[in-house]
């Protein structure tokens, strides 16, 4: 009466290859997805951004990422030279150019 009864549990069942796949798909199919919206399209924008930079030269107006507006006054390899008003020109990194803008924009501002 005190003691319940022991029944003989069947042995499982032999665990086949596709279901341990078949587990971790939503896993993997989470990752490809997380690439192709979040990865992917900054990779694009980054590259997008360096064949701005490596185009900039001698006249392009530009926005730093600041907020400054100027014309390009010199280019270096790693730094770029910005005449920000007449006879004022500041020293700024290549990659702290945010916009090339077209050209004449400057006097319209």
């Amino acid at each position: 009466m005190l003691i319940s009864n022991a029944f003989a549990q069947t042995a499982a069942a032999a665990a086949s290859p596709t279901d341990s796949v078949m587990q971790f798909l939503p896993i993997i199919l989470m990752f490809i997805v997380l690439y192709f919206i979040m990865i992917r399209p900054q990779q694009k924008k980054a590259k997008e951004h360096k064949a701005m930079i490596d185009a900039i030269t001698k006249g392009d107006e530009v926005v730093t990422q600041g907020g400054l507006a100027g014309r390009v006054a010199k280019v270096g390899e790693e730094y770029v030279t910005i005449e920000i008003a007449q006879n004022v020109e500041v020293q700024i990194q290549k990659g702290a150019i945010g916009l090339v803008l077209p050209k004449g924009t400057l006097k319209s501002l």
